[in-house]
């Protein structure tokens, strides 16, 4: 029996040094040393200040904007999660709805059947910083009124933030809202 017995707490030991401390430490390192800005993400900057990061959504509520996809964890980067509310749950629906009759409200002559899901249901993150470029071109009539620049310009410039997909297969088009709102400002 010891001879069974001992092997397997050395490998029990062995194993849990291997994969609880000399594997986190060199994922790490290895991020510390390859990953943009040390792991710690692509920080946007604007007129010498941080204003967010590239990869991370950001609220955006202020109607000369392009609204970014709702979070349900506020857009804290801390408690990355979904709501966890199935599609059934009356909470879950009245938000949604909630959500839906605001941007109504805010861009008027848009109905509810043109608004892209994205725009009232949170990720599964609640960080996600990119819109489909339907969903940013919903928006596109409401930036171009308030703050008093043709339409055609307003698209374009969505034109020109759309990313396609990788090798024009995989995934989907997207826009980087931060992105397109700083290019809006630069305007």
């Amino acid at each position: 029996m010891k001879s069974h017995i001992f092997p397997a707490i050395k490998l029990t030991l062995c194993c849990a040094l291997l994969l609880t401390v000399l594997y986190p430490l060199a994922m790490f390192g290895i991020g510390l040393a390859i990953a943009p800005n040390s792991g710690k993400g692509e920080v946007v900057q604007a007129a010498g200040r941080t204003i967010g990061y590239h990869r991370i959504g950001q609220p955006f509520s202020d109607d000369k904007y392009f609204w970014s996809r709702p979070s349900a964890v506020g857009y804290n980067a801390a408690g990355s999660a979904g709501s966890n509310k199935g599609p059934s749950n009356p909470d879950y629906l009245a938000t949604v709805q909630a959500r839906l009759d605001s941007f109504l409200v805010h861009n008027p002559g848009v109905t509810a059947a043109q608004v892209p899901s994205e725009l009232v249901t949170a990720s599964g993150s609640g960080l996600d910083p990119d819109l489909s470029p339907e969903g940013a071109k919903i928006q596109a009539a409401r930036i171009a009124r308030v703050r008093n620049i043709d339409l055609a310009r307003v698209n374009r410039l969505i034109d020109e933030h759309t990313q396609k997909p990788l090798l024009g297969l995989f995934g989907t088009s997207t826009v980087n809202v931060l992105d397109l709102n700083l290019a809006l400002d630069a305007l």
